[in-house]
């Protein structure tokens, strides 16, 4: 079965048609990307299969149960870091752990595992304003991992950040989401960066605009690490742009 299902899913605002008819399925173990034009409804549609936002038309479904609110098995990674500036980098890490009937020794317990599986170390009770950019979404990810969800959502996570640091965030970020120990079987992503969604994805989804549809469902067989020299990375790369100008 099917982790999260998308199925026949519009969206208006008013008379505006944000979205028509839009279904993929997101598997077990698999990373998908969405990806479209700007102003499409990438964001919009990652809300909805959140829960933060109910569909005109059409349904989402976990293991095939709708979705109609937030639920614990679906954490969502925002694109502004979405951190809490008054507390400290562990303290944002343990909300993540807040609906859970632990003691407080266990979630700093919990929280400081995964601070330290993200390179954090050392950074546990600093403010996240001293953080760069990167770091400030490592501990975003890492509070969104804490309560062990079953789906992760990521809207353009990388996008704040410059290349370099991005680069290599992608890269720990492949690996630490991929590993046996970590909750998480399925990562859904927005972004607007087609080599970051052949680098990362088993599968694209390519949205049209106006409204939006699914134009393409794309698989990406590659083996992990991907070269972005490599000639098959360049030319899936390549078809990925056609299918979004096509």
């Amino acid at each position: 079965m099917d982790l999260i299902n998308v199925e026949d899913v519009s969206y208006s605002i008013g008379k505006l048609k944000i979205m028509e008819d839009i279904s993929f399925s997101a598997p077990k173990n698999d990373f998908i990307s969405i990806i479209g034009p700007s102003g499409c409804g990438k964001s919009t549609l990652l809300r909805i299969m959140a829960g933060l936002i109910k569909p005109t038309h059409g349904k989402i479904t976990f293991m095939g149960k709708p979705i109609t609110e937030p639920r614990k098995e679906i954490s969502f990674v925002f694109q502004d870091f979405g951190l809490l500036p008054w507390l400290t980098n562990i303290e944002n890490v343990k909300i993540g752990l807040s609906a859970l009937n632990i003691s407080e020794d266990e979630k700093t317990y919990r929280a400081r595992a995964l601070l330290n599986k993200f390179k954090l170390d050392g950074f546990e009770n600093s403010y996240p304003n001293i953080l760069s950019g990167g770091m400030k979404q490592r501990v975003g990810i890492a509070r969104a991992i804490a309560a062990g969800p079953t789906v992760l959502l990521m809207d353009e996570p990388f996008s704040a950040l410059d290349e370099l640091t991005a680069n290599t965030l992608r890269a720990d970020i492949t690996y630490m989401l991929r590993s046996k120990d970590i909750s998480v079987s399925s990562v859904i992503m927005v972004t607007h960066n087609v080599e970051e969604a052949v680098e990362l994805s088993d599968k694209i989804v390519v949205l049209a605009n106006k409204p939006s549809r699914v134009k393409e469902v794309k698989s990406v067989d590659m083996k992990l690490p991907r070269n972005r020299h490599g000639r098959e990375f360049i030319e899936t790369v390549d078809e990925i742009y056609k299918s979004l100008i096509g």
